[in-house]
């Protein structure tokens, strides 16, 4: 919690601040979890705290929005970072294929530089 909830709030506090004082239009990004739209995924800790990033991204973008700052989060499924294949005891190949197995969507690998493509486009003005 202290991390997933405290991290994005202050995270979203601290840049909202500087933005609508600056007058600056923009986009503020948070990471969530598939988790948040779908139980039994995590452990019930993890789960709850992207849970509420769902809602603080939801009542951000309500209250943000008028001042020209969009807020959006990101709620990837699996991607093999070192730390999933760590958690998950397996190599990069073989947690993207479970992960591919486990998805919704088949056939596609969800990795780190694919995250960080949906990232450019929510920050990008293509997206405003």
């Amino acid at each position: 919690m202290a991390v997933n909830v405290r991290g994005a709030a202050a995270a979203v506090k601290h840049s909202a601040r500087a933005m609508v004082a600056a007058g600056l239009h923009g986009s503020i990004i948070c990471m969530a979890s598939v988790c948040a739209c779908q139980a039994g995924l995590g452990p019930a800790s993890y789960t709850a705290s992207k849970h509420a990033v769902v809602g603080l991204v939801r009542s951000a973008a309500g209250e943000l929005g008028r001042h020209g700052v969009r807020v959006n989060c990101i709620s990837p499924f699996g991607v093999a970072t070192p730390l999933a294949c760590k958690f998950l005891g397996g190599s990069e190949t073989e947690v993207e294929e479970r992960c591919c197995a486990a998805a919704i969507l088949k056939g596609v690998v969800l990795t780190a530089e694919r995250l960080a493509e949906a990232a450019l486009f929510l920050a990008s003005e293509e997206w405003a």
